[in-house]
């Protein structure tokens, strides 16, 4: 059987100032721009990103914007793009078939989220030919009638839709039209064992997949708006963990609360495993666990988001149980506040991402010096890079079809541990979207070994930061869409301290 699957803020600039003991009456949506800040209501962005989803995904315009980037590198490039989607593939020992995920370059230049199709492009005609697959009698019995090609053609920016069993007979046209320079360009490893590319004159599994990846980083009106209302039903799923708090013994009673928000938005799958960590569990990056009794412990972070028709959002929050943080929680939420909120304003095109998180380390050690976690020069101490003890991961990362999305270019073998956990290095550009995503943790199994070194532990006060285990963690992240002269969070879940305790009491 066959499932069939489709779907269409200023701050003080003292250092470390406590944000204003106020409580905001309405999330806000925030524009910033060298000149100016336009505040909206989070009412008034779901109107703008439905008004633009009421059309179809450009893709099209995704396939020429390849072709153009393939054409930087060889100005002669053309041919034909073929693509598929993921394949059916059924559980093993099970009559069931597997979770779907599309693939993410063959939803670029379709916009299908639909099971066994494929994509063919031609670059010399512009035209871009979806194949779907033949109604299965069958299937029909236990599913329905699968999408027709009327309604394809009417849901898709396509000019053709075909059957699947008509790919090899539309290829081989598409090669001897093109004669004797014909080319194919392919994934290597996703093309069915059926489809043949004998009639090409030329084949090429290489060039396609980075010409996309680049393609991807920039994006358009339509895309934004998908990223908007992923940020907008996680925003609203995240305000119901934050009032779920007081009542929920288990971390696992925060994550149905997410959950249950996002998928009652329409929003079913989700960006990531969401994280739901309680006390010194937040000290770990990636907690999957989600099943801790709540009991005796500070805080909680969670990091989730839910897609959108495959567009991600990304969102970290860090909340106190008992609707009050502690003063050493307060402490660091106040430093990584101060980090996410001075990067953010960092931000606009042109600017280079390992200069922004460099800085978010340069505020995250006056923090720590202020709190006498950190003793020192403020400059040896960014030069012994003892700061990564606390903040070990990077800044932020591109975000889009994927969580970590593709072009940003990371370097794992950075001899610079400040650099070398970086998902995005280089130059950002207008049109991207970057997560902001400072923390500041207490992980022994970290920072332990920066103690027993005589490098780093004469930069560290251990009587001091005995005060501070039980925090465990503080991460706070936002989903920002760069401008020419600026940003635009798309986020609008709550973070200042007292909203956050106000909506955590009132439970």
């Amino acid at each position: 059987m066959r499932p069939r699957r489709f779907s269409c803020l200023n701050h003080s600039s003292a250092p470390f100032a406590r944000p204003p003991n106020t409580t905001a009456t309405v999330r806000s949506h925030t524009t910033t721009t060298k000149n100016t800040t336009t505040t909206t209501t989070a009412a008034m962005v779901a109107e703008n990103f439905e008004a633009v989803l009421k059309g179809k995904y450009p893709a099209k315009a995704h396939a020429r914007r390849v072709v153009d980037i393939l054409r930087q590198k060889a100005p002669k490039a053309g041919g034909v793009f073929y693509l598929e989607s993921t394949k059916t593939k059924l559980q093993e020992d099970n009559d069931s078939p597997e979770h779907f995920r599309q693939r993410r370059f063959f939803y670029y230049l379709t916009g299908c989220n639909m099971a066994d199709c494929a994509v063919a492009y031609d670059t010399a005609a512009d035209k871009l030919t979806l194949f779907i697959p033949p109604i299965d009698p069958d299937d029909v019995i236990w599913s329905g009638l699968p999408v027709s090609i009327d309604d394809a053609l009417a849901r898709y920016d396509v000019d053709e839709v075909k059957y699947t069993n008509e790919v090899n007979a539309t290829l081989a046209h598409l090669a001897s039209r093109a004669g004797p320079a014909s080319t194919v360009f392919a994934l290597a490893g996703q093309v069915s064992d059926h489809v043949t590319f004998l009639e090409f004159a030329a084949k090429d599994f290489e060039a396609l997949k980075p010409a996309i990846e680049t393609a991807r980083v920039v994006k358009d009106e339509f895309e934004v708006a998908m990223i908007r209302k992923a940020n907008h039903i996680s925003s609203e799923a995240h305000g119901a963990v934050i009032r779920r708090a007081r009542s929920a013994r288990y971390e696992r009673e925060l994550e149905a609360a997410f959950l249950e928000r996002c998928v009652a938005h329409g929003a079913k799958e989700m960006a990531y495993h969401p994280i739901l960590a309680g006390g010194k569990a937040a000290a770990t990056l990636h907690y999957v666990d989600n099943n801790a009794p709540l009991q005796g412990k500070q805080n909680v972070l969670i990091d989730a988001g839910a897609e959108w028709d495959n567009y991600a959002s990304d969102i970290t929050r860090t909340f106190p149980l008992s609707g009050k943080f502690t003063k050493e929680s307060r402490d660091i939420y106040d430093i990584v506040y101060k980090m996410q909120q001075d990067c953010t304003g960092m931000i606009k095109a042109g600017m280079l991402w390992d200069d922004i998180h460099l800085h978010a380390h340069k505020i995250a050690i006056a923090g720590l010096l202020a709190l006498g976690i950190l003793r020192g020069d403020a400059s040896e101490i960014l030069a012994a890079r003892t700061s990564a003890a606390f903040f070990p991961h990077g800044l932020g990362h591109y975000l889009g079809l994927d969580t970590h999305d593709v072009g940003g270019n990371p370097n794992r073998g950075d001899k610079d541990m400040l650099f070398r956990y970086l998902r995005l290095r280089g130059v950002i550009p207008a049109g991207s979207v970057v997560t902001v995503e400072p923390g500041v943790y207490f992980c022994e199994f970290i920072i332990k070994p920066y103690l027993e070194d005589p490098v780093h532990s004469k930069f560290i006060d251990a009587a001091v930061l005995e005060r501070y285990w039980d925090v465990g963690g503080v991460r706070i992240e936002d989903n920002i869409l760069v401008t020419e002269n600026g940003f635009e969070n798309l986020t609008t879940a709550i973070k200042e301290p007292a909203e956050i305790e106000a909506a955590v009491a009132s439970g």
